[in-house]
């Protein structure tokens, strides 16, 4: 994804790895074969790949400049954490992302999750000498108290998923003073802000980020694909409470739907960045990449 600015803002990305991912009838439990053919016809083709049958999706963070700080929304898989495939992938993308970005460990103030899967909150700590620490010595890192909590108690009551997720990306914070646990109006400088958009996960949320008049947003794993501007009805195999997923996102894109608003999901492919406009399919919209 190219920079973008927002006013006073300017929005990167580094890439940890993207191209086909998974088929869409393995993503989409309700996933219509007929609409969805109809639906990737009308799409920018970097979101499918034909040769495959995949979707193609990215894992991404986002940088994002304030006059006052630097920020990352949502931190990818991370190293050294165990993962089996297809999680396995390679992780030096990402740090040669960081580091093409000009920045430092010690560069970052705030880290945002939007939720704690394992692919937005993976760089969130790293291993040294055997244990686990929190990557961003300087930075404050934001999460949902309610997400958290759901996610501590998941975790001690052996649940998998998710696994030994919050134990490695999220205690470790935590236990070294650094988590900031916020509410759903939480806002910092008037600048970047949170929406509630619960369903994926227990209290995910998506990041706005405001400047002069103009406004992105960050939408995490709100929507993983194009197809679900049209059809916001098909849920994925990983939401936490599919029918509650499927009311933020209708709500959610209602709400944007032909204001220019620039959306960012993090697993839509380069540009990445796009608007959600009118005419689309009966009870869906119609996906433009910013280009």
């Amino acid at each position: 994804m190219r920079q973008i600015s927002i006013g006073d803002v300017t929005i990167s990305s580094i890439v940890e790895r993207d191209g086909p991912w998974r088929a869409p009838e393995a993503m989409f439990p309700d996933y219509d074969a007929e609409r969805g053919r109809r639906f990737l016809a009308e799409l920018d083709p970097v979101v499918f790949d034909p040769a495959s049958g995949k979707m193609v999706i990215t894992y991404q963070t986002f940088v994002v400049r304030t006059p006052r700080h630097t920020i990352l929304v949502d931190t990818c898989t991370g190293e050294d954490k165990g993962y089996p495939a297809p999680m396995d992938f390679p992780k030096a993308p990402w740090l040669d992302g960081f580091k093409a970005q000009g920045l430092r460990f010690e560069d970052i103030d705030y880290v945002f999750c939007t939720h704690l899967h394992i692919d937005h909150c993976g760089w969130n700590t790293r291993l040294v000498d055997g244990r686990w620490v929190p990557t961003f010595p300087r930075a404050k890192y934001v999460f949902h108290k309610g997400e958290y909590a759901a996610w501590e108690a998941a975790t001690r009551e052996g649940r998998n998923p998710p696994g030994e997720v919050w134990r490695m990306n999220c205690e470790p914070v935590a236990a070294a003073g650094q988590a900031l646990l916020v509410d759903d109006g939480y806002t910092l400088d008037d600048t970047v802000s949170l929406i509630p958009t619960p369903g994926h996960s227990p209290c995910h949320c998506c990041v706005a980020i405001r400047s002069r008049g103009r406004r992105a947003i960050v939408t995490g794993d709100l929507m993983h694909h194009a197809m679900q501007v049209m059809a916001p009805e098909w849920h994925t195999v990983f939401d936490w409470d599919a029918k509650q997923g499927i009311e933020s996102r209708r709500r959610f894109l209602a709400s944007v739907v032909d204001t220019g608003d620039l959306i960012l999901p993090i697993h839509f492919p380069n540009p990445t960045a796009g608007t959600v406009n009118s005419g689309g399919p009966p009870g869906g919209y119609r996906w433009n990449f910013q280009t």
